[in-house]
């Protein structure tokens, strides 16, 4: 009896040892929150061709580390550099149009004043022209009909003298005047048609100054109309000027279309070398020489070792005492369960379901009620991955300090 009362002594301490290891443990576990739906997330940065064209060389292989900038694949540039030399020779002959579109703005603006001037004063003058002509045409017209007149005159005296002549002549025959008379009366024939004669050139010299005159009149009145005409197109001044200044306009914005062309062949040109856009390792590389790319399509990808994070889906319930800040390790499978140190960047705004293709539709009569994970961003605490070890896709166990 006394060993039992004894035995039962002992097991007193061992129960109150195992109710204290017990709410200690509870007290422990009960700070941390943990989870195995976590993996480790980087940046991917795709590199694509910007232009198509042929591959001439690919100076990387999978999983190369690269530094940003560097020549990943080269492509086939003689199209292009034949593109550039065509923008250049556009962009000279457009500067060209500029000079010359230039140039003759000030000299149109500064001859429109005199050209306005001179053709005023040639249609002053073309009009004193026409009237002088036209005075020059009717003292020879006058002069024609004075000469019309003597013409009549001498024909009237030569018919006269021809009459008194066939009179002489019979009366010379009968002898009853004299051979002196009849002489007389000859040369007084004779006079008048010489007279005739003389009154009909000066009708023709008269009729030729007519003409002259008027041929001087018609000159002149073309003279005047040309001199108007001129005139009239010089009030158009200054639209000729509006208009040479809108050529220059057009010729500046010509050059500048040539212009940005040029830049985009160069830029063109420069894509055919397609660079790593930042630090890091090459990876999923799908091209190789000689092959025919297009614009947008992938050639590898460019992976940074430097920025990573950890994405960990906890349970709705579990993140009640949950909020940026807190302390948290991260246990990496690949590495046996070696453990980093990270804490709680953020907790994202929705449950990683919002965010599928077909998120859940709960407004049904079937709804069954599921507890939801929502993405916890952790990020890793410095110089905890100098050795660049972990990648993005690694699963980890993630124990989050709560407490």
């Amino acid at each position: 009896m006394a060993k039992l009362l004894r035995a039962r002594w002992l097991l007193i301490p061992v129960v109150l040892v195992l109710i204290i290891a017990a709410y200690a443990g509870w007290r422990y576990l009960s700070q941390w929150e943990s989870t195995d739906d976590a993996q480790i997330e980087g940046h991917i940065h795709p590199v694509n061709a910007k232009v198509g064209g042929t591959i001439t060389s690919v100076n990387v292989r999978d999983n190369q580390p690269v530094e940003a900038g560097t020549v990943l694949v080269q492509l086939d540039a003689r199209d292009y550099e034949i593109a550039v030399a065509r923008a250049k020779a556009d962009l000279s002959e457009a500067q060209a149009g500029v000079i010359a579109a230039r140039a003759g703005l000030p000299v149109a603006t500064s001859a429109a004043g005199a050209q306005i001037t001179s053709s005023e004063a040639i249609a002053e003058r073309a009009k004193g022209g026409v009237e002088l002509a036209n005075k020059e045409l009717l003292a020879a017209q006058a002069r024609l009909n004075s000469a019309q007149a003597r013409v009549r005159e001498a024909q009237a005296n030569a018919t006269k003298s021809a009459r008194d002549l066939a009179r002489m002549k019979q009366l010379i025959a009968k002898d009853e005047i004299s051979q002196q008379q009849y002489d007389a009366a000859v040369g007084a024939a004779d006079a008048a048609h010489a007279a005739v004669e003389s009154a009909q050139a000066g009708v023709l010299q008269a009729e030729h100054e007519v003409a002259a005159a008027q041929a001087r009149v018609g000159q002149s009145q073309a003279q005047l109309q040309q001199a108007q005409a001129e005139a009239e197109a010089a009030k158009t001044a200054p639209q000729q000027i509006t208009i040479t200044r809108a050529q220059a306009q057009s010729a500046e914005a010509r050059q500048q279309l040539a212009k940005a062309a040029l830049d985009q062949a160069r830029l063109n040109l420069e894509y055919t070398s397609i660079k790593a856009p930042v630090s890091g390792i090459v990876s999923k590389k799908t091209v190789e020489t000689g092959q025919v790319v297009q614009p947008g399509q992938p050639t590898m990808s460019v992976i940074p070792q430097d920025v990573i994070w950890v994405t960990a889906n906890f349970k709705e319930t579990q993140l009640a005492g949950m909020h940026p800040g807190q302390s948290a390790t991260v246990s990496v499978d690949a590495y046996g369960g070696r453990i980093y140190k990270v804490h709680v960047d953020s907790i994202a705004s929705a449950t990683g379901a919002k965010f599928s293709l077909l998120p859940p539709e709960n407004a049904t009569g079937n709804y069954v009620k599921v507890v939801q994970r929502i993405p916890v961003k952790l990020v890793f605490d410095q110089g905890e991955d100098a050795e660049h070890q972990l990648r993005p896709g690694m699963s980890v166990v993630v124990k989050v300090k709560v407490k």
